[in-house]
């Protein structure tokens, strides 16, 4: 059974972690100093997130992605669990992307703590 029942659901709980750590000035600073454009096309179920510096946004958008990340809700899951590293993942497929992966590599070191804030996300709201 999928970790997200729907894309409402995923909305609210993925989406939700986007928009706290998005409220989180270490991380919306350095997404704005990298000035980069990230659509995450979601399958299982069906959603699309898009994380940048003017913020967090859900559904078609009409802007530019300047790297286009295709996954799994269940692989979104893993990798803020931590058991599935990005690079290991786009080797593997797992996740797809288009565009210049380099300046999402830039990213994670600004990643780790959300790393340990994920599984309490989710156990406050009764998912692990």
């Amino acid at each position: 059974m999928s970790v997200f029942k729907d894309t409402n659901n995923l909305y609210e709980i993925l989406g939700g972690f986007w928009k706290e750590l998005n409220g989180r000035p270490e991380f919306s600073n350095s997404l704005k100093e990298a000035g980069v454009q990230i659509k995450f096309e979601i399958s299982d179920p069906s959603a699309i997130i898009w994380v940048g510096p003017d913020g967090v946004e859900f559904g078609e958008q009409g802007l530019k992605a300047d790297v286009t990340m295709m996954l799994a809700g269940d692989v979104c899951h893993a990798f803020w669990m931590k058991d599935l590293s990005l690079p290991v993942a786009l080797a593997k497929r797992k996740i797809k992307s288009k565009g210049n992966i380099a300046k999402i590599m830039k990213l994670l070191p600004v990643l780790k703590p959300a790393y340990e804030l994920y599984p309490l996300y989710m156990k406050e709201r009764g998912i692990c």
